[in-house]
């Protein structure tokens, strides 16, 4: 199978507000007033940490038949530990953006411990935003007038 091309396009709106469209879908992202924002969508970095969680609910949802999982209901929780003095250039030696991401799986099944921990092993080799953020993909850019 050939690869499918994804497309999101950002648009700057009103302060750091911005516009984000892919195909027939519009979020919002912003910065928390804090960090120079109007507070009116989650930031750039919270919508990572929600594209990852979201991806590896799917994950889990879309193989369960195949691995024999008797899923009852799945929450995917994730965070990240972020010093905002790395982008704002404050402090030269911090990251710029997360040093660590976690993930907390709370999933109800008819299954084993054994069986759930084999499966999310697998939803953690098999999600590919995950993926993205382990194995960087390579980056380029134009610029274009």
């Amino acid at each position: 199978m050939a690869n499918v091309v994804f497309k999101a396009v950002a648009e700057a709106k009103e302060g750091l507000a911005t516009k984000v469209v892919s195909r027939d879908f519009e979020i919002t992202l912003d910065e928390p007033a804090d960090l120079g924002g109007t507070d009116t969508g989650m930031n750039p970095v919270e919508a990572l940490l929600g594209s990852l969680a979201a991806c590896k609910s799917i994950v889990v949802r879309a193989f369960v038949k195949k691995y024999r999982i008797n899923l009852k209901s799945i929450r995917v929780e994730v965070e990240g530990d972020l010093d905002p003095e790395g982008f704002q250039g404050i402090n030269k030696e911090a990251k710029i953006g997360f040093s660590e991401i976690r993930s907390h799986f709370y999933i109800e099944a008819d299954n084993s411990e054994e069986e759930i921990e084999r499966y999310i092993e697998f939803v953690e080799r098999n999600c590919p935003v995950q993926d993205t953020l382990t194995k960087v993909a390579k980056i380029t850019h134009t610029i274009n007038g």
